[in-house]
């Protein structure tokens, strides 16, 4: 499973009320998705609350997703740190799992400048055998991988095969113009997944298809087909739903959907808080004005 599909989902983590995570769940969670047209699986992100989970736990993960759907979806595991040598150690560790690629953030907190991320980025994919994704977002990390340090890794690294972007379109262009053929981009906003494949963008990274998968792939289908007027429509419909999903801290709101369509995973973990009930009503409105509920 060298190459990955258009609509791979950044899993939640399944919770326990005491805390723990709910391995059990992962694996229904997963097999859930996939039956949902889920085309791969990304472990241990920032949706999955990678900041609260310890390496033994998004270690478990890895092997409980590879367990459950590996043999039909790539799993992609979440490795990236913002130390380049304790990158490296776990996503060795997490190769054995059986995971078929890695997503690796940009550093955070100590943003390096362009020729460290280039570095960064180089020394991870070189000391591993998979495929890796890094993931630009620079509203979480403070840090913005310029496209010409992006273009570098793409024709410098082979198996950098792609990028999560979240930036904007005329970003998201350069790379495109710049990287070398078969080189994809996954959106990391679902509301940007339309406007990023009309510039040629392969596909997203979703929140939201952990609750409307289907509708998505009707989305994606109707783009590749050239009816961009039912792409257009979907992406409509479906805007409740990925601005309200967001309107606090992912992914405080996408457990609170699963929920509320069937399928609770539980709390998040501190310093997450669980949703208020003026935030779920909002959130019932965007599902029901979508309708999803």
């Amino acid at each position: 499973m060298s190459t990955f599909g258009r609509l791979l989902t950044a899993m939640v983590t399944p919770m326990s009320r005491d805390g723990a995570v709910d391995f059990k769940r992962a694996e229904e969670l997963a097999k859930h998705l996939v039956a949902a047209g889920s085309e791969g699986l990304v472990v241990a992100g920032t949706t999955g609350e990678s900041p609260t989970l310890s390496h033994e736990e998004k270690l478990r993960l890895f092997q409980t997703v590879v367990d459950a759907v590996g043999d039909r979806v790539p799993v992609i595991a979440g490795t990236g740190s913002n130390n380049t040598a304790e990158t490296i150690r776990f996503s060795r560790e997490a190769a054995r799992t059986g995971v078929h690629g890695l997503l690796l953030v940009t550093p955070y907190y100590n943003k390096p400048p362009q020729e460290g991320l280039y570095r960064h980025f180089r020394a991870v994919a070189e000391a591993v055998d998979l495929p890796c994704i890094p993931y630009n977002v620079p509203s979480r990390t403070s840090v913005n991988m310029l496209p010409e340090t992006t273009v570098r890794l793409a024709r410098d690294v082979p198996n950098i095969v792609g990028i999560k972007a979240c930036a904007d379109v005329g970003q998201l262009g350069e790379i495109l113009r710049g990287a070398p053929e078969g080189f994809r981009v996954w959106s990391g906003e679902d509301a940007n997944l339309l406007p990023y494949l009309t510039v040629g963008a392969y596909g997203i990274i979703s929140v939201a298809s952990h609750v409307v998968g289907p509708q998505m792939q009707e989305m994606i289908r109707a783009f590749l087909d050239g009816d961009t007027a039912r792409a257009a429509a979907w992406h409509r419909r479906l805007l409740p739903v990925f601005k309200g999903l967001f309107a606090v801290t992912n992914p405080i709101l996408v457990k609170a959907a699963l929920e509320m369509t069937g399928f609770p995973v539980g709390p998040v973990r501190l310093p997450l808080v669980d949703a208020t009930e003026a935030q779920r009503e909002a959130l019932r409105k965007a599902l029901a004005e979508a309708d999803v509920l």
